[in-house]
């Protein structure tokens, strides 16, 4: 097993960069810097009237500049010959001890395709496995949209199927994760987190909480595409809840 292990980061973030190395002096994972992007690169499609229908608002530059960062991520890891990547943003603190043991498990004998290790917000969940690479720890399949992209593990198998469903920018990245009724990957996270979050202030910009008019032209369109999400969702869930999926995942149990 090689896991790759990057943290995306501004290249003129220094004090977030200083800050985050301090905290990793005393592991030996490899990991390095991953130099965060701005704005979209060519290899991105993006209508702005199909954000706003998908997401109810248009997406700003930060968000732009964030999704292109862990798109460029993904591709330059299936670029490489590691079999599991491992992604952190530099305003994250983590459990380096717990990430030693998670880097050496094969996700993908397990059947995991995508593996968060923090979640935004609380939304439905059910436990799948217990004692999962080590005690006290389990593994969660959330139903909803946890939010965020500060630490997460994806396989080689996950990263190709999100690259080409991802290739179409309509909302942000962390959302788009979150749509397993959408793109087939269960959301699947480890708790209690071994990364959270620090309270600092987010390079995507406040604007993105600013009230929005929706345009007359896309009302309808956002209403339709809100309820298909809805069917998809709710049809999902039920499926997911019938369907234990947890046979495979019983090979992170420790002893």
């Amino acid at each position: 097993m090689r896991t790759s292990i990057v943290v995306i980061s501004l290249p003129d973030a220094t004090d977030r960069r200083a800050l985050f190395t301090a905290r990793a002096a005393g592991t030996s994972l490899p990991w390095r810097w991953f130099d965060a992007r701005r704005e979209l690169g060519p290899e991105l499609e993006h209508d702005p009237d199909e954000a706003i229908v998908a997401k109810g608002r248009p997406m700003y530059p930060g968000e732009l500049g964030c999704y292109a960062s862990h798109y460029a991520a993904w591709t330059t890891f299936l670029d490489d010959d590691a079999d599991q990547l491992l992604v952190l943003e530099d305003d994250t603190i983590v459990d380096w001890g717990f990430l030693a043991k998670l880097v050496a498990t094969d996700l993908n004998a397990a059947g995991i395709a995508y593996l968060r290790l923090y979640a935004k917000w609380p939304c439905p969940f059910r436990t799948v496995v217990r004692n999962a690479i080590e005690r006290q720890r389990s593994v969660i399949e959330f139903f909803g949209r946890p939010y965020g992209t500060q630490g997460y593990v994806l396989t080689r198998a996950g990263a190709h199927r999100l690259v080409l469903h991802c290739r179409r920018v309509r909302r942000p990245i962390d959302d788009e994760l979150d749509r397993a009724w959408d793109h087939g990957i269960r959301t699947l996270c480890v708790y209690p987190f071994p990364v959270i979050e620090e309270s600092t202030a987010s390079n995507i910009g406040a604007d993105r909480w600013a009230p929005y008019s929706m345009p007359a032209r896309l009302r309808l369109r956002r209403y339709r595409a809100r309820l298909t999400d809805r069917v998809l969702k709710v049809r999902r869930a039920v499926r997911r809840l019938a369907d234990r999926g947890g046979s495979r995942l019983h090979a992170l149990v420790v002893a």
